[in-house]
């Protein structure tokens, strides 16, 4: 009796790195928009002769500058949790994705730290709502990129180091969070 060959092994789906890709295009696009808020705002108080930005407003650019820095070796380690997944170290693998988990809490920690320095009330005007719903919103994006971290960390070393997925979707993630903080610091932190 002749059996026939197996059939070719189905492509993998990727679907935990698409959904990943679609998030990053809404969390660019919602970045995106309030951004493009921000400018029309400050456009239109700025032809009507009011001032946009409150007196006495002092913003530290030392944490919003190290928050940007900090994003270099972020992605350097996220990629080296890609790299290593990929070749079956474990050990370097859980070390990148640590590494990557307390550089993401220092960037919490720096947007905190900013936030206490400034002495700017929410309900004080559309600058001040606006500030904080552009900064507020990629400090909870930040949040969510750590406990997106450490579900990584736990899922591919507890037990599913064949899954690599999740660490190139991971990896993805704080690649969108990287850009979308340069906006945000180029447009709220430089030019105000």
């Amino acid at each position: 009796m002749l059996a026939l060959h197996a059939g070719p092994a189905p492509a993998p789906r990727r679907q935990l790195f698409v959904g990943t890709a679609l998030a990053g295009a809404a969390i660019l696009t919602l970045i995106g928009g309030m951004l493009a808020t921000w400018m029309r705002l400050r456009t239109s108080y700025l032809h009507g002769g009011q001032a946009w930005i409150p007196r006495k407003l002092i913003i530290p650019q030392v944490p919003t500058n190290v928050v940007l820095i900090a994003f270099l070796p972020l992605c350097v380690f996220a990629q080296w949790a890609v790299y290593s997944a990929r070749r079956d170290d474990r050990t370097h693998t859980g070390l990148a994705l640590g590494l990557t988990g307390l550089m993401g809490l220092a960037v919490i920690n720096a947007m905190i730290y900013s936030y206490t320095q400034i002495t700017l009330p929410i309900a004080g005007g559309a600058y001040n709502s606006m500030f904080y719903a552009v900064t507020g919103t990629m400090t909870a994006l930040f949040v969510i990129g750590v406990a997106f971290t450490v579900v990584c960390l736990f899922r591919y070393l507890v037990g599913r180091s064949t899954d690599r997925e999740i660490v190139s979707a991971h990896a993805l993630f704080w690649y969108v969070l990287a850009a979308a903080y340069a906006a945000v610091w180029l447009v709220v932190f430089v030019t105000k």
